[in-house]
């Protein structure tokens, strides 16, 4: 097997998509400063929200459970992550496949079955 010696001129095609691509970047970002309309009013400074008047502070507290459903549903979604290679290659794997899909869900159930128990999805 015959390697191929890596010369600093097989880079340039690559250091050239890099300039073209921060030139982009950067020269869209400078033309639309620059083009871009310059009158700041209060109505424009403003935040807008679908039309509605902002009412009262958006730093206020509010309970950690949305935090935690938003967590737990992460968590328990990236499983379809997992599932999708294994069952497009399902019948390659065999049944040592599945045993070991078993295994996963198995350990994904008493994820869940430990979350039920915490009581973490009960809005008290």
């Amino acid at each position: 097997m015959e390697h191929a010696n890596s010369m600093p001129i097989d880079y340039i095609p690559i250091l050239i998509q890099l300039i073209v691509a921060v030139g982009f970047g950067v020269g869209t970002i400078i033309i639309t400063h620059l083009i871009g309309p310059k009158v700041r009013t209060e109505n424009k400074l403003g935040a807008f929200e679908s039309g509605v008047e902002v009412v009262g502070n958006a730093r206020q507290p509010f309970s950690i459970k949305y935090f935690l459903v938003a967590i737990l549903f992460v968590i328990f979604d990236v499983e379809v992550i997992f599932m999708y290679p294994w069952a497009v290659n399902f019948r390659e794997m065999g049944f040592q496949g599945l045993i070991e899909m078993f295994i996963f869900m198995g350990l994904l159930l008493l994820g869940f079955i430990y979350v039920i128990k915490k009581k973490a999805l009960n809005w008290d």
